[in-house]
């Protein structure tokens, strides 16, 4: 099972050959990549050498989005104040009903996002998300059967 994209050691550049999504498990964390890449400290490349020791454990991405999760409330709540105190906006508020801005919290057990979030999809077995507008593929991280 790959944990994120496969790099072509002849071209050092990532190949895709097919639409992917992440594998959801627990309680996830989702952030686009680009917003990492906007916001992270050290952009992209950083937070994947912080995540390191933590990829296909978990923390896997694919050529979209990025996933950490935690298997209680208050292990997600921890992951959020995280990415909060680094230069992310978790929520935005829209006539008053919050919503995920640049991350999502998903729960696995009750189908998805815990609050609206206009930029994920989650496939209709309920196992994956992928990038709204783009197609779902290849499952990245742990699977379950």
């Amino acid at each position: 099972m790959r944990f994120g994209p496969i790099r072509s050691p002849l071209l050092g550049q990532i190949e895709r050959l097919q639409p992917v999504a992440i594998a959801l498990e627990f309680i996830d964390f989702i952030v686009p990549i680009e917003v990492i890449r906007a916001r992270y400290p050290g952009g992209w490349e950083q937070c994947l050498e912080v995540h390191s020791d933590f990829l296909g454990r978990s923390v896997w991405y694919d050529d979209h989005l990025f996933r950490d999760g935690a298997m209680s409330p208050s292990g997600i709540e921890a992951l959020v104040k995280h990415w909060t105190r680094i230069g992310l906006e978790p929520l935005g508020i829209l006539e008053g009903n919050r919503f995920w801005k640049d991350c999502c919290v998903t729960e696995h057990m009750f189908g998805g996002p815990t609050l609206p979030c206009s930029w994920i999809e989650i496939t209709n077995d309920g196992k994956a998300a992928f990038l709204k507008g783009t197609k779902p593929g290849e499952t990245i991280g742990r699977t379950r059967t």
